[in-house]
């Protein structure tokens, strides 16, 4: 962030630096100053400071423990707070440039479903991405919402959907004008980022919330050469997962909102609802430290991570077979923008899918990647990336290219399973009274679960969707390459639930 100037009426010149308050860390403060006051606890974790459990404190560190603390007056309470906590949710807020923060310590699909609900209720209607994440389904079931899908636009060449097209979103608009919400997403797993501000500015031309999941962009807004943040956009609210992409601790998370057309005690209430009355201490504590890191350091930081994605994806296509799409692909329809720490690497033409590359690096060379799909093996690029681990990959690629015989046809090419036809919303579905059938045998018949491959968790059918040939086809496309299969009943994919 820049330095502000300001004159004095004594013609005085102060620079006055934007983040002064960004350096505090009001909740962090109090409970290392609470755990240095060596209280005496009758309250729970029942752990009292790890003295209970010494295999944790050999594990985790006598000083991790001490920190797991109950709710209380000296440090807030998260589900209303008045002071550390509201104090660091504020700090939270101005970083990202809005009028409100949440921390959520039930992961960003606890952020996600508490969004939706804040603003829709049983029977209103909400335009969704037809690829956006399974907490969106399940907000659709708990609010009762109707959903009018948009279909993202599809890659054939590297097979994955991108954003969703600002003319088709505009048009979906105005034929839904009663819709109370539009969703995004800002950006994509695989770093596609939408035409955010032209929707934005439509959508409210008709009173409708923006809504905003942006899982995989708590980095974005603090770097110049990273896509727009949905604040900056002008959203009225984001799911920020700040355990991805911003440094906290797994499953902490948060929400940002802009006052108007949705209510602070809103997103408060369904907040509460869908979380817990224990919240973690240790999350939220990192959350309040990494937007401290992101505010003051995000430009140096977040350069080094553009810098190491360059060089890696450089380096990449310079290996026979593989191919990590950058900036270029901007312009094609769905991609108005790119987060090029998105480091997607396309193996169609080393003859492999990417859930073979995904299982290649992990058991033969050490390397966890994000996911892998028909194509595609994703990495994400962040904070604690360094070149040497940038380097390790590269050479662990190079190494499969010299000694695999190169297939240059495309894999399986299978297209995207279409638009699928909405026969009952979500939440009847999902209540209806079912009957399991073999899935090979339910092309036609409304589906009452969701089908999906995990990560990224996108169904490739939801609740009250009718199932096609292409549903089924795809299906046992994933259950062949061994994809985590979640959400069903049967994660063998023999028999789904549909409506009796």
């Amino acid at each position: 962030m820049k330095s502000k100037v300001s004159f004095l009426p004594q013609s005085i010149i102060i620079l006055e630096h934007e983040n002064v308050k960004q350096n505090k860390t009001p909740l962090l403060d109090a409970m290392l100053d609470y755990k240095n006051k060596n209280c005496t606890p009758f309250d729970v974790p029942g752990h009292k400071y790890g003295r209970g459990a010494k295999e944790l404190v050999e594990i985790f560190g006598e000083k991790a423990l001490s920190l797991d603390f109950n709710s209380m007056k000296p440090l807030d309470m998260l589900s209303s707070p008045t002071s550390v906590i509201k104090e660091a949710e504020s700090l939270l807020a101005e970083a990202y440039g809005a009028d409100n923060g949440y921390f959520v310590v039930n992961g960003t699909s606890s952020a996600v479903k508490s969004m939706i609900m804040a603003v829709c209720k049983p029977g209103d209607k909400i335009i969704i991405p037809r690829n956006a994440h399974k907490s969106v389904v399940s907000a659709l079931i708990m609010s009762g919402a109707i959903p009018v899908y948009i279909q993202p636009e599809y890659d054939v060449k590297l097979g994955i959907f991108h954003g969703v097209d600002t003319a088709k979103a505009i048009n979906t608009i105005n034929e839904n004008a009663d819709a109370k919400a539009i969703f995004l997403i800002n950006p994509t797993y695989y770093g596609a980022v939408s035409e955010l501000t032209a929707i934005v500015e439509h959508a409210h031309r008709f009173k409708m919330a923006v809504l905003v999941d942006e899982a995989h962009g708590a980095h974005l807004g603090f770097h110049g050469e990273l896509p727009s943040s949905a604040m900056e956009a002008g959203a009225d609210a984001s799911a920020v997962s700040t355990h991805k992409t911003g440094g906290s601790l797994t499953q902490s998370s948060a929400i940002v909102s802009r006052n108007g057309l949705i209510q602070d005690s809103q997103i408060r209430k369904y907040l509460n609802i869908n979380g817990t009355t224990s919240s973690s201490y240790l999350l939220m504590g990192s959350i309040d430290a990494a937007r401290k890191n992101l505010a003051l350091n995000g430009q140096e930081i977040l350069r080094q991570a553009l810098d190491i994605a360059r060089f890696a994806r450089d380096e990449i296509n310079k290996i026979p077979g593989f191919y990590a799409f950058g900036k270029e692909i901007v312009g094609r329809p769905g991609v108005y923008g790119f987060d090029e720490t998105k480091l997607v690497i396309n193996s169609c033409k080393m003859g492999i899918t990417g859930f073979e590359l995904y299982d290649i690096l992990r058991d033969r060379y050490n390397i966890q990647m994000e996911l892998g799909d028909t194509y595609n093996t994703l990495a994400v690029i962040s904070l604690g990336d360094t070149y040497e681990s940038a380097q390790i990959l590269i050479d662990a690629l190079r190494h499969i290219a010299s000694n695999n015989k190169r297939n240059e046809k495309y894999i399986n090419h299978l297209k995207n399973v279409g638009e699928l036809e909405v026969r009952m919303s979500p939440r009847d579905a999902f209540y209806s009274e079912t009957e399991r059938i073999k899935l090979k045998e339910s092309a036609g018949r409304i589906s009452c679960e969701s089908i999906m491959a995990y990560p990224p968790g996108i169904p490739i059918v939801t609740p009250g969707e009718a199932i096609t040939g292409e549903v089924i086809e795809y299906a046992l496309h994933l259950k062949d390459n061994n994809a985590l299969i979640t959400d069903v009943e049967d994660i063998e994919l023999n028999y789904i639930q549909v409506v009796k």
